[in-house]
């Protein structure tokens, strides 16, 4: 079948939390190939029920829209939209590596774009692999703009606490302080992800003289940091127990806080690229971002 032809014959829909059983595996080969084409590292946790755990949770989440692409009737990809706030966040979107080419990427990426558009979010967003050529090209010809490299890292825990500051669990209390702090530096709140997070006991805020100056949904993929500086964001990564998983994203243009992880013991595994369409403002402070945004 042709590229054409094969493109032509994927339709889109909405997915099922059922789905999750077959998108799974796809996910997970189809990361691992592109990973191994390219010779980068692995990104996702080698166990498929973990990769199938993750799509069964974006699936039924009433605040992530997710599609799957059908090839006379069997399902070759997914994608999924982040819609817990102001922007949208794209991913994670794959395909079966035997219709890589096939244009099923374009037609599962314009489906999401197109919710985008239709809920009138302010801006959509997304982390491409720096290593991947084809979603690069893909996501700048749908009119994604890129703004920014992040590197990820990963490493043994530092567990050093810098003086003056205190660490503690955010309850639902410290949202409104987080809120305003996420504004200030980036012009927009995360509050549905800061909710979700705090609820799962998930996030970390930082307190310097009993004043919030920086919080953390986890030092993780699908979690982002906000701090007022950099001193404040070195300080969370420092007294960090453990980073989880395939580690955490540092833009590369931030010296400071990269050379410091350097510095520490941790690696760089390979880079991303923070893309966008609408709404940007340049960051106001220290941050990091998730695999979303």
């Amino acid at each position: 079948m042709s590229t054409v032809a094969a493109a032509s014959a994927v339709e889109i829909r909405r997915a099922r939390t059922e789905d999750a059983a077959t998108c799974g595996p796809i996910c997970l080969d189809a990361f691992n190939t592109i990973a191994d084409q390219y010779h980068a590292p692995r990104e996702m946790p080698p166990d498929p029920q973990v990769v199938i755990g993750l799509m069964t949770m974006l699936f039924s989440h009433p605040k992530f829209y997710c599609v799957v692409a059908e090839q006379n009737g069997r399902i070759v990809g997914s994608n999924c939209l982040d819609e817990r706030g102001p922007l949208s966040g794209v991913g994670p979107i794959t395909v079966d590596p035997k219709l890589q080419n096939a244009g099923v990427g374009r037609k599962l990426m314009e489906a999401v774009v197109a919710r985008s558009n239709e809920q009138g979010f302010s801006g959509c967003r997304l982390l491409q692999a720096g290593y991947h050529m084809r979603s690069l090209s893909l996501y700048t010809k749908l009119g994604f703009i890129e703004r920014e490299t992040v590197v990820r890292l990963q490493g043994p825990s530092i567990q050093k606490t810098m003086p003056g500051y205190s660490f503690r669990k955010a309850t639902p209390s410290d949202a409104a302080a987080c809120d305003a702090l996420c504004f200030r530096v980036h012009g927009h709140k995360r509050s549905g992800e800061l909710a979700d997070a705090i609820a799962h006991d998930g996030v970390t805020v930082a307190e310097y003289d009993g004043r919030l100056v920086g919080y953390s949904t986890g030092l993780h993929y699908f979690g982002h940091t906000v701090a007022e500086n950099n001193r404040d964001l070195i300080a969370m990564l420092a007294q960090a127990p453990s980073f989880e998983g395939t580690g955490f994203m540092v833009p590369v243009r931030n010296h400071e806080v990269f050379s410091w992880c350097l510095n520490h013991g941790l690696r760089a595994q390979h880079l991303n690229t923070l893309m966008m369409i609408g709404l940007y403002m340049e960051p106001q402070g220290a941050w990091l971002p998730s695999i979303l945004y």
